[in-house]
């Protein structure tokens, strides 16, 4: 089904269903975000692709990776009271993740450099090392990967994200698709000395070979792999272009 309305005044369709930020960057309309990504559920969290929204006469402010479009709706992805709240979510993001380079470049751009708001001090706050709690990496661990080996522990200051109890996570298979979404780089995923870590999880898997020696991906993550789909026992093992 066919959806009309108007973003910054131009007039655009869409399909029912889709979020407004997809349309407007389709369209070609720049919304920030911290926190979206096409491939997972829309989570909200960053709350920095906030716009204006205009139906029946009445005004709002909202997450527009949330809001699906609606016939005859108005949007507004840019004006002085969404820059207002914009930077203001930005100095708190700021806070909490104040080495975190997309955030301090985001931050920026809305003339915030320095943030007015102290860091958390708890443990749990300084162990999170620039994570924004968006929470992408559990999405796509659970959507995506569907292995369900993150999730998020506590509540207020004292929330993280991780395995059970924010323990090492044992169903981890070091995809690195956690890494890859991450907006702040945070998690840190590298290869050495035939294993693979996932710094953040504290979770380090020995790599498997094919028959030339050269590294393919985690055994545990190919086993995984192999179960989940029914491949045959040696389907690693052949080397590219081998029969």
């Amino acid at each position: 089904m066919t959806v009309q309305f108007t973003i910054n005044g131009v007039k655009v369709e869409a399909q029912k269903g889709e979020s407004v930020i997809e349309v407007a960057r389709r369209y070609g309309f720049e919304i920030p975000s911290l926190c979206h990504h096409q491939a997972v559920t829309p989570y909200g969290a960053c709350r920095v692709c906030l716009v204006e929204i205009v139906k029946g006469g009445r005004k709002k402010l909202t997450t527009s990776c949330n809001y699906e479009v609606l016939d005859g709706i108005e949007v507004v992805t840019d004006s002085e009271a969404i820059h207002k709240h914009r930077a203001m979510v930005l100095e708190l993001i700021l806070a909490e993740a104040p080495d975190a380079e997309p955030v301090k470049k985001l931050a920026a751009q809305y003339g915030v450099n320095v943030s007015r708001f102290e860091r958390s001090d708890t443990e749990m706050a300084q162990e999170r090392h620039d994570c924004i709690m968006c929470g992408l990496c559990v999405r796509v661990c659970t959507e995506i990967v569907e292995v369900n080996a993150l999730a998020f522990n506590g509540r207020g200051y004292n929330r993280g994200v991780g395995g059970p109890y924010l323990e090492a996570p044992q169903s981890c298979i070091a995809c690195g698709a956690c890494a890859w979404v991450c907006p702040t780089d945070c998690i840190g995923f590298v290869e050495e000395d035939g294993m693979r870590k996932v710094l953040k999880w504290d979770r380090e898997l020995p790599m498997e070979k094919d028959e030339n020696g050269r590294p393919i991906a985690p055994k545990f993550q190919l086993h995984y792999f192999k179960e989940k789909f029914g491949l045959p026992a040696d389907i690693y093992k052949k080397a590219p272009g081998s029969r």
